[in-house]
């Protein structure tokens, strides 16, 4: 037997806490299990509150203790408790709880969901903010497979009541549009943040698995996780999937190339290979503790139509993004325009080495004082928390019109800006990619784009092989 779940008021109208607990409570259909570690039972106290839960929660629990949650859920080595894999575990255990105890041909019309959360709030001494995760396992017919919404978030509030408020709202809040808006989950996405200050919670990471959600694809929800401004930065990896930032980061030396990959080409390319050559020099790095980022900012995804204000093109996006996760590369997309920001982000996570790599027009910028007008301190403001310890600019040169080669020993910037150009650069805090391939300065993404697009010859051998591969079989930016 198939349950609607159409026919709900319009979010315009944004029910009340009460209401949302109420309306899931009355709801006949719709039974489940809520398992709580870390901040108590914040979010099954809003539908015990509403009344009329008793047909609706089968268990609620918290195993606070970390043996009883071994025994439950089973030992975690790595990855730790408050963390996906945790997460998953809870998910997949109470879920076949309920389906081993819960016989269908006495509860036929059941469509059954596990709610779970595994968290830590802030600390004694208020050092850390604390994180968690929440997830929901749910179905909205008796008889379909499971589907998955699995989030992450931060912790911004420094009082341990506030953040305990916060995550039983948008615990609340998933659980409600998951059933009632799972058709449409950007405004699903939105609706999270229903009666929260979102100042108070960040969500950094969110994916969406399962029959319900075969259509969305995880790159965008992470990319609408920027543009709504519920995060400053977000990830995903070669396969598609979103990866929290956190997990990849922590205490890793960073290599990250900010682009416009429209589309990947041979300069892109040249720049990653070069400056991964002069990394692994340093005989004291290992490898597999490197991580390189390709970033791409929301300015830029917001510039294709050349004023770097309008609304992102989701086609043009999903064209980068698949050329980059085809490439084998982790993708990192970001609010930061101004390169401070980025390196500022880095630290949060590292303190290993950064290395970001630039093109002349981009360290020119750095240095014009322009681009700092909403610091009060202004550049030497940006400049003490751009370059950080441990962090180094790979420059990778350019060709003007007359052929002359700019890199760091010509390169031009205000004459009051000299001396600090100076103190950076004889501090080999800024670094030359010397054995770069001349021949390949010539190439521009947006030249190559517009061959592309008006069907001209000879943009294949400005890109490398694989790249020109996805462009023809995918038919991306434009290719007939």
């Amino acid at each position: 037997m198939s349950v609607s779940l159409k026919g709900d008021q319009p979010f315009e109208n944004v029910p009340s806490v009460k209401a949302k607990a109420l309306r899931i409570n009355l709801n006949e259909h719709i039974y489940g299990t809520f398992a709580e570690i870390g901040a108590g039972q914040e979010v099954a106290r809003h539908f015990f509150r509403s009344g009329g839960a008793s047909g609706t929660i089968a268990k609620t629990m918290s195993a606070y203790d970390k043996a009883f949650s071994d025994a439950i859920y089973g030992h975690e080595t790595d990855s730790g408790y408050v963390s996906e894999s945790r997460l998953k575990k809870m998910l997949d255990h109470e879920t076949k709880l309920l389906e081993d105890r819960m016989d269908r041909k006495v509860h036929p019309n059941k469509m059954f969901f596990t709610y779970a959360n595994t968290v830590a709030t802030i600390d004694f001494a208020k050092k850390y903010k604390g994180h968690g995760w929440m997830g929901l396992k749910f179905q909205t017919t008796p008889k379909e497979s499971f589907s998955e919404v699995h989030i992450h978030v931060r912790f911004h509030s420094f009082d341990a009541k506030a953040q305990q408020e916060s995550l039983g709202l948008m615990g609340l809040n998933l659980i409600y549009g998951a059933y009632y808006k799972h058709d449409q989950p950007k405004k699903l996405l939105k609706y999270l943040y229903d009666h929260i200050d979102p100042a108070a919670i960040e969500i950094d990471t969110i994916n969406f698995s399962g029959p319900l959600f075969s259509k969305v694809d995880n790159r965008v929800m992470s990319l609408e996780l920027v543009k709504n401004g519920m995060t400053e930065a977000v990830m995903f990896g070669p396969d598609g999937n979103n990866i929290l930032p956190a997990r990849v980061l922590w205490k890793k030396n960073i290599l990250a190339i900010r682009g416009s990959f429209r589309p990947v080409t041979l300069v892109n390319e040249d720049m990653y290979l070069k400056s991964k050559e002069i990394i692994l020099k340093d005989k004291n790095l290992n490898e597999k503790n490197l991580i390189n980022l390709f970033e791409i900012t929301l300015s830029n995804l917001r510039s294709t139509n050349g004023d770097g204000d309008g609304d992102v093109n989701e086609k043009d996006f999903m064209d980068r993004a698949k050329l980059l996760c085809a490439l084998g590369y982790t993708v990192m997309i970001t609010n930061f325009k101004e390169y401070y920001k980025l390196a500022e982000y880095f630290s949060n996570y590292t303190q290993n080495q950064v290395v970001l790599t630039m093109g002349v027009n981009n360290l020119i910028e750095i240095f014009d004082e322009k681009y700092y007008d909403n610091l009060r301190g202004g550049i030497l403001e940006a400049f003490g928390k751009l370059f950080v310890k441990n962090l180094r600019v790979f420059l990778y040169p350019m060709r003007t019109k007359e052929g002359l080669i700019i890199n760091s020993n010509n390169i031009h910037v205000a004459n009051k800006m000299k001396n600090l150009y100076k103190y950076f650069k004889s501090n080999k805090i800024l670094i030359d990619i010397k054995k770069y391939n001349e021949n390949l300065l010539k190439i521009y993404s947006f030249k190559v784009l517009k061959k592309i697009r008006n069907k001209k010859s000879g943009w294949e051998k400005m890109l490398p092989e694989e790249v020109t591969n996805q462009i023809k079989s995918k038919k991306l930016f434009g290719y007939k």
